[in-house]
């Protein structure tokens, strides 16, 4: 297996693995990139770089990465490779979740918070529903005077699929690499150093969720 050209798509036990693994192997077959579903750790720490899913509770993803035995694989990656987390993927790498008061990786400063929309109308007089479920348009951060480059080719404000309860706030803002709207903005993308992340599903939001990851397996931060 070559470290340089595979990908590691992180099996714990939880998450939306087959469809995401299903999305990266669709663009890695083209790029000439090996996609390895794996719960091993030394596979974890042979992959060139990682995507981390997530679905579910975060305090059982939290406790099935850690039993699992690929807590410490996913760290170490954490700091020297390119990862992607996603769905509860991306709430795990922060400080802490008030979804059961769940601590997370910490590789991302800042807390995860549930939605707090009772008795709020959203503009056609309809009322907001925990979780949003559906898609919704994403507007990429620009820092520096420009947008993060795993958007490379994906138009602003182009739709994702969402299924949350919870989202994420960055204790930098400089972190955030998208936000979405629902009820109020909040950041449904993080990015910092080697990590990009995102609220949202990829692999289930079409082409512009498909030019993502493949922007993944070329993005060299």
């Amino acid at each position: 297996m070559s470290q340089r050209r595979t990908v590691a798509v992180v099996d714990y036990g939880m998450g939306n693995l087959r469809s995401v693994s299903q999305a990266v192997m669709h663009v890695a077959a083209t790029e000439g990139v090996e996609v390895v579903v794996t719960s091993r750790p030394e596979e974890v720490r042979a992959a060139e770089r990682i995507v981390l899913p997530g679905q579910g509770a975060m305090r059982d993803c939290m406790r099935e990465l850690t039993d699992s035995g690929l807590r410490e694989a996913v760290l170490e990656a954490a700091a020297a490779k390119p990862l992607m987390g996603v769905c509860v993927g991306m709430q795990m790498l922060l400080d802490h979740s008030e979804e059961q008061d769940t601590p997370g990786l910490g590789l991302v400063p800042g807390r995860v918070t549930r939605f707090r929309l009772e008795g709020r109308l959203q503009p056609d007089g309809s009322r907001y529903k925990v979780p949003q479920m559906g898609w919704n348009q994403v507007r990429q951060v620009a820092h520096g005077g420009r947008a993060h480059p795993v958007w490379a080719g994906v138009p602003d404000e182009s739709w994702f699929y969402f299924v949350h309860s919870y989202f994420t706030t960055p204790a930098d803002a400089a972190h955030s690499a998208g936000t979405a709207e629902y009820g109020d903005r909040f950041t449904c993308a993080v990015a910092r150093d080697n990590i990009f992340a995102t609220q949202f599903h990829p692999e289930k939001s079409a082409a512009q969720g498909l030019a993502l990851y493949r922007n993944f397996l070329h993005w060299t931060p």
